[in-house]
């Protein structure tokens, strides 16, 4: 398949630039894959409209400030940090990106508005380094002075009160992420707190995302497209809990691509859901038989982008396409802080 096949066009004033004041106000656009039919709801109802049987899985990553502004000691330039992986578990060795890359070399030192210093070690392609922080708990320095990771796609200023709390999910626990589960932003406490009046059961996965699932398809051939590897751990009790719901012919209702990619990535590796914690660099597209999920609820997605290509494997590229053409028709909101879908 060429690259290309998954374009289509967005009026840029689609792309939201801010949330919804609440968070569950938002639209929800309903796809049925056995009747083909398209339906526009609103995300409050989700509890009400969900197929019977279902357990939902949730990614309970939670969003760091994990742009730097940091300045360079030799020329006093202001330097880009954008951190993507953590590589040891003290948080002294980190891969990121850095903008302007031209300015830095190997050996380059840049330091935080306190001094404290973060040193350039080596320098790849395309803006990737991996930097060292010479100092303790960098995780102090990171949350005092880093920034909410927007999208590009968000052409404002963080705002430091909002974007903090409203760019997370209401269930984020377990901090490492450089970008949101964003299909998790519709929940509220009230929302979560109908399912369990309602019994649907209701677990939770870790992916940290990194820009790997957000990295741009360069290739005109689809297959040709090489995924970043992201880190995911699935609990012990949560891996038994979804086998025992699956052998009891139950469903599985991923909310997010993440959990999608984490759950039938494990499969992929293991031939089953085990507690685990571990890598995968899966990559969705059709034709693609999924063997964990069900149903799914996600945002909309960019043109081209492998997130998109993931959606047309489970919901089937034409009906996707004829859905994100109405969602166009219709006005609903794009990408991050945008409306969602939900795929049953």
């Amino acid at each position: 398949m060429r690259t290309d096949e998954f374009d289509y066009y967005l009026p840029e004033e689609l792309i939201a630039q801010k949330p919804l004041e609440e968070r569950d106000k938002s639209r929800m656009m309903v796809l049925n894959r056995g009747l083909q039919t398209i339906e526009h709801r609103v995300f409050y109802q989700f509890p009400d409209i969900i197929p019977d049987n279902v357990m939902i899985v949730l990614n309970n990553t939670k969003v760091f400030p994990a742009r730097l502004y940091l300045t360079k000691k030799e020329t006093g330039a202001r330097i880009e940090v954008f951190l993507l992986k953590q590589i040891d578990k003290d948080a002294k060795r980190w891969k990121c990106l850095i903008k302007p890359s031209k300015r830095v070399k190997s050996g380059t030192v840049l330091e935080f508005e306190n001094g404290k210093r973060v040193v350039v070690k080596e320098k790849f392609d395309e803006g990737v380094h991996f930097v060292y922080f010479d100092f303790e708990n960098p995780f102090d320095e990171i949350f005092k002075y880093g920034n909410t990771p927007l999208p590009p796609y968000i052409k404002r200023k963080v705002e430091k009160g909002f974007d903090p709390v409203r760019y997370q999910t209401v269930f984020a626990e377990k901090t490492g992420a450089v970008a949101a589960p964003t299909a998790g932003f519709h929940f509220t406490e009230g929302v979560l707190k109908r399912l369990e009046e309602k019994g649907v059961p209701v677990r939770k996965i870790t992916l940290y995302i990194g820009l790997g699932t957000f990295k741009p398809v360069t290739a005109d051939i689809v297959e040709e497209h090489k995924m970043d590897s992201e880190h995911y751990e699935i609990p012990e009790d949560v891996a038994n809990d979804i086998k025992r719901w699956k052998e009891k012919r139950g469903k599985i209702l991923a909310v997010g691509t993440t959990v999608v990619r984490t759950l039938e990535g494990c499969f992929k590796k293991y031939g089953e859901i085990r507690g685990v914690s571990d890598e995968t660099d899966i990559f969705i597209y059709p034709p693609y038989k999924f063997n964990v999920v069900d149903h799914l609820l996600t945002n909309f997605h960019l043109p081209k982008s492998t997130l998109i290509m993931l959606v047309s494997a489970f919901a089937g590229k034409d009906f996707v396409f004829k859905a994100y053409n109405e969602a166009v028709k219709e006005r609903y909101r794009f990408y991050s802080y945008g409306d969602c879908m939900l795929i049953i």
